[in-house]
């Protein structure tokens, strides 16, 4: 019998007695966990429970986050979240960070399709717009590469590097985490930085952002405070309408277990 309920309430909701209690309780909500989520994790439940409690904690911090409001869907945050948790899990984003930044390529150049998310306070950061590579397509993006020179954009989860000062201003390194779709991201100088063709004034003009060179460009009135705010080690993934593309990172069960081996590493408890 599965000892999940599922719950709306969250660990804020919750009753704690014991001065060990309330630690555990603080642990919990720093973390960001529901009530279903320790539950799994208390009763060292099958991969199962574990799953059912991390679906239900995902969904939780879309909701509460009101990335559906922002245009974000449900399965592309879901794909970046597991991303996260296994990027995370080895070790490769920095310890005590939550950010999350998502670039949806499906949608058009005209939209603002790019969402910074602190994971913690289940907040939206940054919701604007963001530029693909040239040879990646006009309004959309609908080709991609990993090959130097191509000018196209590149699918996949990136961990963030040191800013520097180039060309293009203040920009920020990403290092490509996927084999075969953007591992060449270092060599190709594949950056987010800020961008004049980035703006609404453009896309009222043109009816389409203008576009890069393979980069992930942002309004350059932001772009400072982006970079600030991802820089070192933290997540991007960039979703696309390419099949072709498969990443060790999308592993659900692994990042389930993360998920679970985080909570009970934080001495979580009801």
């Amino acid at each position: 019998m599965l000892r999940v309920f599922i719950t709306s309430l969250t660990l804020g909701l919750l009753s704690f007695t014991s001065p060990a209690s309330n630690t555990a309780k603080s642990s919990a909500e720093a973390l960001g966990l529901t009530s279903t989520a320790v539950e799994a994790i208390n009763s060292g439940g099958s991969l199962a429970e574990k799953q059912l409690a991390f679906d239900t904690h995902t969904k939780g911090v879309y909701e509460k986050a009101g990335l559906a409001d922002k245009g974000l869907s449900f399965d592309v945050f879901q794909k970046a979240y597991v991303g996260f948790q296994n990027l995370k899990r080895q070790n490769k984003i920095a310890e005590g960070k939550s950010i999350l930044t998502v670039v949806d390529f499906t949608k058009s150049s005209a939209h603002k399709r790019f969402w910074t998310i602190d994971l913690k306070s289940q907040k939206v950061l940054f919701h604007t717009l963001v530029a693909h590579g040239r040879n990646t397509g006009n309004d959309k993006a609908v080709k991609f590469s990993n090959q130097p020179n191509s000018y196209m954009s590149s699918l996949g989860f990136y961990v963030t590097d040191a800013p520097y000062y180039g060309k293009h201003g203040l920009s920020l390194r990403l290092a490509g985490m996927d084999e075969k779709f953007n591992s060449n991201a270092m060599a190709r100088a594949i950056v987010l930085h800020g961008a004049d063709y980035v703006s609404e004034a453009f896309v009222k003009q043109n009816g389409r952002l203008g576009r890069s060179l393979g980069c992930p460009s942002v309004p350059r009135e932001i772009s400072k405070d982006i970079i600030e705010t991802i820089k070192n080690k933290t997540v991007l993934y960039i979703h696309g309408n390419d099949k072709a593309y498969t990443s060790n990172y999308l592993n659900a069960s692994s990042a389930v277990e993360a998920f679970a081996v985080e909570g009970a590493g934080n001495n979580i408890s009801i």
